[in-house]
This record gives C-alpha cells, sequence and structure tokens, in this order.
C-alpha cells in the first residue's frame, strides 16, 4: 500500500487569471454576467485542484460595455501598450507550476496578460494557459506565451467557449489528469 505523499511535500500551484465582467459576447448575442466567464472556469479549477488563487485585476478597469471593451482592447493592442495591474504581483518563489488563465479578445490574450507575464518572474515555472473564447479557440496564445518566456516550460493550454465554461467538468477534468494537477 502507497501513502500519500505529507501535505507541502508536492508541488505548488498559483491559478493567476484575468476575467471581465458586464456585457460580453453570448451565443451570437450579448449577456450580462456578473461572473465573467474565465473566472467561472477558474473557480472551477480552483475547486478541483489544490492550489492559491491571483485574479489579476485592471488599475483601470475595463467598461461595462461590451463595444467600448472592444474598442479599448484594440487600442491596447495596436499600442502595444501594458495595463497597469491593480494589485501587487504574488511571491511566485513558491510554485512550481502557474495556471494562466484569460480570455481570447481580438484573437490574442488581452494586453494586461503581457504585463503579468513581463513583471512576474516564471523563469523556471511551468506554465499551463487556459482561456475562454467566443470563436478563436486558443488562437495561439501558447505559443505567445512560450515566446515570450523561454526560461519557462509552457504546456498546451485548455480552450473553452465561454458559453460552455460552466459547464465543463468533463473537458476541465481531462486536462487536469493529463496535466497531472489533481492529488
Amino acid at each position: 500500500m502507497t501513502s500519500a505523499p505529507p501535505p507541502g511535500s508536492g508541488p505548488r500551484v498559483l491559478l493567476a487569471y484575468f476575467s471581465r465582467t458586464g456585457e460580453n459576447y453570448w451565443n451570437g448575442g450579448r449577456r450580462d454576467l456578473k461572473v465573467g466567464n474565465t473566472k467561472t472556469l477558474a473557480r472551477l479549477i480552483a475547486d478541483r485542484i489544490d492550489c492559491d488563487t491571483y485574479e489579476i485585476v485592471a488599475a483601470d478597469p475595463y467598461p461595462e460595455a461590451y463595444d467600448p471593451t472592444v474598442e479599448r482592447n484594440s487600442a491596447e493592442q495596436d499600442d502595444d501598450a501594458r495595463p497597469a495591474i491593480a494589485r501587487d504581483l504574488p511571491d511566485l518563489g513558491k510554485y512550481d507550476t502557474v495556471l494562466l488563465g484569460s480570455p481570447v479578445w481580438g484573437s490574442r490574450a488581452p494586453m494586461i496578460m503581457s504585463t503579468f507575464v513581463e513583471k512576474a518572474d516564471l523563469a523556471g515555472k511551468t506554465l499551463l494557459p487556459f482561456v475562454t473564447y467566443a470563436v478563436s479557440g486558443m488562437s495561439g496564445i501558447d505559443d505567445d506565451y512560450r515566446t515570450a518566456l523561454p526560461d519557462s516550460t509552457v504546456l498546451d493550454g485548455l480552450a473553452l467557449r465561454g458559453e460552455e465554461a460552466a459547464d465543463a467538468g468533463t473537458e476541465l477534468d481531462g486536462w487536469i489528469k493529463k496535466n497531472r494537477l489533481a492529488t
């Protein structure tokens, strides 16, 4: 009989994510979300694995309405902007693995994710991206992180339609098992 390792002896995991509430794309239309799709998925992950969580919050919050958010995102992408994060970044020294979640905006991660990956010390960490999207899937975000983080190991990510995030149990469980995140 094999006993479980003592608490604290296994790899430490941080789940860091950015999400947005308010008016969102939803099955071809719009819907007001009290909890953003990525946060919904992050909560499901946190319920399934032993991890700490860190919500990436914009110092200048994104608009509640969809169209102004799209306009701001387009301008940030065109300017290669690095929107400020409202909170101090977590100390990543105690983590081996970082799950990094975001929506897909304009076929890429929101620019605030570039702020996070450039300011956080992710060298030597294993990174597992996860995204919620409307039409584009992963959209190469995992490859963008591989390019931005050459001293990290970026594994294949999980991409789920935002509308399906709350019901992602089976696909999410498979991803968790594949990446040996569950104890």
